[in-house]
């Protein structure tokens, strides 16, 4: 149902979210596992909607642009893979206008249900949340160098790849 951009997207936030300095993007691809010729894609996206800031050259790197306690996964997902929600006939039947079909119609609410339920969490409290491990991404302060040392991986949502 999500693309695996948008999971890259959440990975990449949350684990900025765990970091009290800024990150190269070769820090983040080894700590999110998130391929490093594509986490610049991702994180440009980010930067666009004012989720991460980018700052190259000596002591840059890639921060959160806003506290994690107000970003919340609608955020990442509007910035990486837009909800759509079904306003008029996918099919573009005449006769059902700007009506929708009891299947269509159903859909729409269920996509609204996804919408409220991204809206009401943040990166904040999902990391919040007492776990044996932390969602999206490695626990805490990880330096590239020894998070692939460790062996460490992180944590993966269920989503499906486009085929």
């Amino acid at each position: 149902m999500f693309s695996q951009t948008l999971e890259y997207a959440m990975r990449i936030v949350a684990h900025l979210s765990t970091q009290d300095e800024p990150l190269t993007t070769r820090q983040i691809a080894v700590a999110t596992e998130v391929p490093v010729s594509y986490l610049s894609k991702v994180l440009q996206a980010l930067n666009r909607n004012g989720l991460v800031t980018s700052q190259r050259g000596l002591h840059g790197g890639s921060v959160l642009a806003r506290p994690a306690d107000q970003i919340t996964l609608y955020d990442i997902a509007q910035a990486i893979d837009p909800i759509r929600r079904i306003t008029t006939c996918p099919l573009g039947l005449k006769s059902h206008g700007t009506r929708l079909c009891p299947l269509h119609k159903q859909l729409d609410q269920t996509m609204e249900l996804v919408e409220q339920s991204f809206r009401d969490v943040t990166i904040a409290g999902l990391l919040s949340e007492p776990s044996a491990s932390k969602p999206l991404c490695d626990v805490g302060p990880v330096h590239a160098s020894r998070a692939s040392a460790k062996g460490r991986r992180p944590v993966q949502l269920g989503v499906t790849k486009r085929r």
